[in-house]
């Protein structure tokens, strides 16, 4: 047995571990398929060896590989290594252990008492003040937030000696709105724009780096490059475009004063350590980038920049000395969400310039993107750069929708040229966009015409840097490039929260998180992402209960568009998510008090004994049109009284579990009163109606899948409304908004119809899928129309999700994969289908040929967990091999870990 794939659920790094309660989770291989876990034993010490014990599980009887809890009687040691070790035995009782793992705490306790960041110029005792806050040195922060008491970007420096190398350097830091940070003139690491967006008024995350080997004995420098971000959010001096202030300005800053945070902890080999903070020996300069703006707009003045500036041997002695600042509102918690980070590189596939002094460029993939630019050029020279995911007949940035023409003119970055006689380079420090095509203005492509000379310009995705999991291919060429479109569109919209598109809105808009995530689930690892974004929404909530639309909200919505359950119920979703796709219950204890304000406040707005139908319904059929409210809104609130009933039965709360499993009955009761039809003459079945055009009733498809999906069917018209259901699709048209979308597709894949999803998806007319890729599309637009605002918008990707689970077949069904289903499509087009998921237990593996009237289905099921495999129910005959036979009887195979051929002849 090999340990590996050690962690601790809800964090992506963890050099800042700020809780003293944490869950370890494991993953196991072996070539042995005979091979089992008996039991595991987990000790975490604060010495490499091993023997310094904080706590020991001891040995405990169990298969559990995850959300094994660790609590420590008095909790972590602050500013401390720990190290853990995981010990299995296996079926044989024969020890394995897995490699040593470590962690670094920052101060667990510290969120009682906030950063001590007082302006001392006009608090100067406040040391009396916080006497029992200083009493506890080494539970607390040290450092204060400093800046120059401006709002544009500044750089920031510290240089120290060091009388020897440290054995151990780690670096806490937080900068607002976003910053980069660098040791030495080298980067601390290959985060972008940390932190993560946060209401900064409740929660301002800061980032832990190991800069171990920057440092040296002798001269060091910590450098801080700070910018705006949605914290100080800055349309510059000649209006760029900037949305929270678009149409109504109702963007509030949540500081007007950009501030950095930090603290160097430094440790040598013979016990000693210490600690250097931003105080008020930094230094401070304003910033050649004059504009930052985060919707890609930024000004960058080469002649300004102070080369050399984070380097230890820079002089600055012409710097200003900082200003010691109050800083945000909110309290300081660890970064647990991947960080934000630069994937792959898009070569232009096209150049050409198509007039003087205008160079295009077509990248060949729209995606979230960071331009990297090289030009030479005289001094003073400007170059701008625009961005667009649409262009017109010649190739120059075109935005088609004419209420957004400002995105247009108004988002574009302005580079003034230092002259320096080589070539420069320049890519965005506080800014991304969703972009194919940039368009380079003020420059040419060759040297003769006396103007700036493109070099190169390269667009970087930029995303989270969560693990990516997922591939497929088909044999189906179209089928190909549409899981392509749907990757990159999902990929694009993944930061430090899931927003709805990075380029024109890049709000946290709630629904994608929950709608979208058994389709994520499938492409990247997104536990601590989650994690994070329910702590968002807990962040966002108001004191009436009610949860916004988005989180972090930062423009104030009105009507359904701030009050709407299927955005909202996120909160109550996410738990049961974690729950379901990651084996994990870690953020129940802090979402349940939540969760149940928020049904408290859903049960005021009940209407006909306990519909609700003041939403935006399947927002998106017919653009942004609302209907089925009743049975959309209704279903939801159902399905989150039932995740709030299991949250309670998990934290041991019997009695608020039978009160919610007796409020979601009452739900189910008025659902089928109000909305079941069962005496219509004029059906053949019985069905449910919208109320939209109450007492006239309407039998779409919507309807009856919400209920299917939901389980709000009884038992008795299960048959009839999955009739109705296919009576309403069977002209292979969809008619469904983003809401209703995921669930008229789960339904067409409980009635084992692969063929009316991919005539949906291949119309000629919208709504249609395939009618973007003929188009040129590779990502998906906001809505089923050609000239869209925005091309890059996942909340329509729902398919994805039928894609895996009903074509390449794999569906989870105990959590975390513990055990799953495969299936793949036996009876469609599909000849040829591979694919794989990286579960949270190991590497899953399917590929399906059929070859003329047998079928050949190859496996891999990792440790820890077992795959029910169904077979065609007209098999003749079939037979399952790998190190060990697996006889074959009827239609259902169960399989343990390991590699198997499925051998199916019909």
């Amino acid at each position: 047995m090999q340990i590996s794939r050690c962690g601790i659920h809800g964090f992506h790094e963890v050099l800042g571990i700020d809780t003293d309660e944490i869950r370890f989770h494991w993953t196991i291989e072996t070539e042995d398929e005979c091979a089992k876990q008996l039991a595991y034993r987990i000790v975490v010490t604060t010495d490499a060896e091993l023997s310094d014990v904080v706590w020991d599980s001891q040995r405990v009887d169990s298969n559990v590989q995850r959300n094994i809890i660790c609590k420590p009687d008095n909790g972590f040691r602050s500013i401390t290594s720990h190290f853990w070790r995981v010990t299995v035995w296996d079926q044989n009782n024969q020890t394995h252990h897995s490699a040593v793992n470590h962690f670094f705490t920052a101060y667990p306790r510290s969120r009682l008492l906030p950063p001590y960041s007082m302006n001392q110029t006009y608090m100067p005792h406040t040391s009396l003040i916080f006497k029992s806050w200083f009493e506890d040195a080494p539970n607390r922060w040290k450092a204060v937030w400093i800046g120059d008491g401006g709002d544009k970007p500044i750089y920031l420096r510290k240089s120290f000696q060091l009388s020897r190398k440290p054995e151990r350097a780690i670096l806490f830091a937080s900068g607002l709105g976003h910053f980069n940070m660098s040791v030495n003139g080298q980067p601390a690491s290959n985060h972008r724009l940390d932190p993560g967006w946060t209401n900064y008024h409740r929660r301002v995350q800061f980032t832990s780096y190991d800069v171990t080997e920057h440092l040296a004995a002798g001269g060091n420098a910590l450098g801080v490059h700070l910018g705006n971000g949605f914290y100080a959010g800055d349309k510059g001096g000649d209006g760029r475009f900037f949305w929270p202030m678009y149409e109504d300005n109702t963007y509030v800053r949540y500081g007007n004063e950009l501030c950095f945070f930090g603290e160097l902890h430094l440790f040598y080999g013979d016990g000693e350590s210490e600690v250097l903070i931003s105080d008020a020996s930094w230094k401070v300069k304003k910033s050649a980038t004059t504009l930052a703006n985060i919707y890609a707009s930024e000004d960058h003045d080469r002649r300004l920049y102070p080369v050399g500036w984070d380097s230890a041997s820079y002089d600055d002695s012409d710097w200003a000395p900082i200003k010691p600042l109050t800083g945000p509102r909110g309290h300081i918690f660890y970064q647990s969400q991947p960080p934000v980070v630069l994937h792959e590189a898009f070569e232009p596939v096209k150049v050409h310039s198509p007039k003087k002094c205008v160079v295009c460029y077509d990248l060949g993939q729209n995606s979230s993107i960071s331009v990297e630019l090289a030009i030479e050029g005289a001094a003073g020279s400007e170059v701008l750069i625009r961005y667009s995911e649409t262009v017109n007949d010649d190739g120059t940035v075109l935005m088609p929708d004419p209420l957004f023409k400002e995105f247009e003119t108004g988002v574009y970055s302005k580079i003034t040229l230092a002259g320096t006689g080589q070539v420069e380079k320049w890519e965005p420090d506080f800014s991304f966009t969703s972009a194919r095509y940039i368009q380079i203005e003020g420059v040419s492509l060759n040297s003769g015409d006396g103007l700036p000379v493109i070099h190169s310009v390269v667009g970087r995705h930029i995303s989270s840097a969560a693990r990516k999991l997922g591939t497929m291919t088909t044999d189906k060429e179209d089928v190909n490039q549409l899981l392509n479109a749907l990757y990159w569109t999902f990929s694009s919209n993944l930061f430090s929260y899931h927003t709805d598109c990075p380029q024109i809105e890049k709000f946290g808009w709630l629904e994608v998180t929950h709608l979208l995530a058994p389709a994520t689930q499938y492409i990247r690892d997104m536990e601590s992402l989650y994690t994070k974004i329910l702590d968002d929404i807990l962040d966002s909530q108001e004191p009436s209960g009610l949860v916004p639309t988005m989180a972090p909200e930062i423009r104030y919505m009105c009507g359904p568009l701030h009050d709407t359950i299927t955005w909202g119920c996120a909160l109550c979703l996410l738990p049961d998510i974690l729950r379901q796709y990651y084996g994990s219950t870690h953020v129940i204890q802090k979402a349940y008090p939540a969760a149940v304000r928020y049904m408290e406040y859903m049960q005021t707005k009940e209407r006909k004994g306990g519909l609700i139908e003041h939403g935006l319904g399947d927002w998106g059929r017919g653009i942004a049109f609302g209907n089925n409210q009743a049975n959309i809104e209704t279903a939801i609130y159902y399905r989150c009284l039932q995740c709030v009933e299991m949250m309670a039965r998990e934290l041991g709360k019997l009695e608020d579990a039978q009160k919610f499993k007796t409020w979601s009955s009452r739900i189910y009761d008025a659902y089928n009163h109000n909305l079941l039809v069962t005496d219509d003459a004029d059906r053949p079945y019985a069905y449910y109606t919208s109320l939209d055009n109450y007492p006239a009733r309407d039998c779409d498809a919507i309807a009856q899948a919400m209920a299917l999906q939901f389980g709000l069917v009884p038992e008795s018209h299960k048959k009839d409304v999955m009739a109705a259901f296919l009576d309403d699709v069977a002209d292979g048209k969809i008619r469904a908004g983003e809401i209703g979308l995921r669930f008229l597709f789960n339904t067409l894949a409980d009635a084992n119809r692969p063929d009316l999803v991919l005539k949906m998806a291949r119309q000629e007319e919208h709504p249609s899928y395939m009618r973007f890729l003929r188009r040129g599309e590779t990502t998906l637009l906001e809505f089923w129309q050609d000239a869209c605002r925005s091309k890059c918008h996942d909340m329509l990707g729902t398919i994805y999700e039928w894609f895996y689970a009903a074509v390449l077949g794999l569906k989870p069904v105990q959590e975390a994969y513990r055990t799953f289903s495969i299936e793949p499509p036996y009876a469609s087009e599909f000849d040829f289908v591979k694919g794989s998921v990286d579960c949270p237990y190991g590497l899953i593996e399917v590929e399906f040929k059929r070859e003329g009237s047998s079928m050949i289905l190859q496996l891999r099921v990792p440790f820890g967990t077992e795959a029910t495999v169904s077979l065609p129910v007209d098999t003749k005959g079939a037979t399952c091999s790998g190190k060990v036979e697996k006889s074959v009887t009827g239609t259902e195979l169960s399989l343990g870990h390991g590699l198997y051929t499925v051998s199916i002849q019909l």
